[in-house]
């Protein structure tokens, strides 16, 4: 009888279906995964020590470089944190366009996301497509806040600039013209006979599993755990805000979670734009001495900034708590263990839309 050799197979830290430099190490036996480990420090900036001693006027520009693809949530997270420490209160005007902005990134991170999959998959017309809508939502943030990627939109007391009622109307026409081709997409994936061969049954994460590793974000929302930081945010509560979640477990879960939050974040966005109150959009405030521990719902899940400040505003401590290193953990000793062939620890892993630059801070 011939005896199945063991092999160790590499992959990363640089390969096609990445977005940033990772290398999993996996265990085989023939062609089923027994074990993984995730090799991280390709990306290490440093950028918390960076932080210590600058004044929150720096820091608030470190902060949403931090990630390229989830910057607006970090610069929002800082922000409130320093507001909260303070004492420091937001127009409604300006509350409302926080959440606009702030919900644009979430659309264009999980078309990213969605599109990593498809590619990795080898769907790579509907990963074009949503490559190509993610670029219409990269130009309404621009719109928006001035700049795509690093806006710096959130200050303390408010937000840098108004939106005029003509730039209202263009952003809501855009949103249905998103919504109309998302829709179409999401179906594309949903009822794609290769797609379901890929995904389904593919990166179980169960429910138990999804706690006992503390996962977040979609990841954990597509192992039926409805739970997000927007419900605890005031802004948030006063637009009914309610989780997108699925009980599927899988690979295909986790990216139809990310389809229907794009299509929840059309729907806030456009209820703030009906809603969008009267008034100024900057109230004022002078960030003092303090320390607090705030959190915010990322793209990927639970984001929190611990932040100690003295009287002029400086940042004498700072720790960030990202929401991709629970997610890569859960990945690597839950979802991909069991798979039964190479080609779905990529998918698999890509399905957690890990942010190693998070991770890596």
């Amino acid at each position: 009888m011939k005896r199945t050799v063991d092999v160790n197979i590499p992959l990363g830290p640089i390969h096609p279906c990445f977005k940033e430099p990772v290398r999993l190490k996996c265990e085989a036996k023939g062609e089923r995964i027994v074990g993984v480990e995730v090799e991280l420090g390709y990306m290490k900036k440093g950028i918390e020590r960076i932080m210590k001693g600058r004044p929150w006027q720096e820091v608030m520009f470190l902060a949403e470089r931090v990630c390229g693809i989830c910057s607006v949530i970090h610069n929002m997270v800082f922000i409130e944190a320093m507001e909260q420490i303070s004492g420091i209160s937001v127009p409604p005007r300006a509350a409302y366009l926080r959440v606009i902005a702030n919900e644009l990134d979430r659309m264009q991170s999980h078309l990213l996301a969605n599109f990593s999959y498809c590619y990795t998959i080898e769907h790579e017309t509907l990963g074009m497509y949503l490559l190509d809508l993610r670029e219409q939502v990269m130009d309404e943030l621009e719109h928006l806040t001035g700049a795509r990627v690093t806006c710096a939109y959130i200050i303390p007391g408010g937000v840098r600039c108004d939106i005029p009622r003509p730039d209202a109307e263009l952003l809501q026409t855009s949103l249905d013209r998103i919504e109309r081709d998302l829709r179409r997409y999401s179906g594309m994936f949903a009822d794609g006979p290769m797609i379901a061969l890929r995904s389904r049954g593919v990166g179980i994460l169960t429910q138990e599993a999804a706690q006992q590793a503390h996962a977040v974000g979609p990841t954990a929302r597509a192992s039926g755990i409805a739970a997000d930081c927007r419900l605890n945010h005031p802004t948030y509560r006063q637009l009914g805000f309610v989780p997108v979640s699925r009980k599927d477990h899988d690979n295909y879960a986790r990216v139809m979670v990310r389809f229907d939050e794009v299509v929840q974040s059309i729907g806030l966005i456009r209820k703030c734009l009906q809603d969008l109150p009267k008034g100024v959009i900057r109230g004022g405030g002078v960030c003092k001495a303090g320390e607090t521990r705030y959190s915010g719902e990322a793209p990927r899940g639970e984001l929190t900034y611990f932040i100690k400040s003295d009287e002029y505003g400086r940042i004498v401590d700072i720790q960030i708590q990202t929401p991709s290193i629970m997610n890569i953990e859960a990945c690597c000793h839950e979802m991909i263990l069991g798979a039964d062939s190479i080609a779905d620890v990529t998918s698999t892993f890509v399905s957690a839309d890990p942010c190693v630059a998070c991770t890596e801070r």
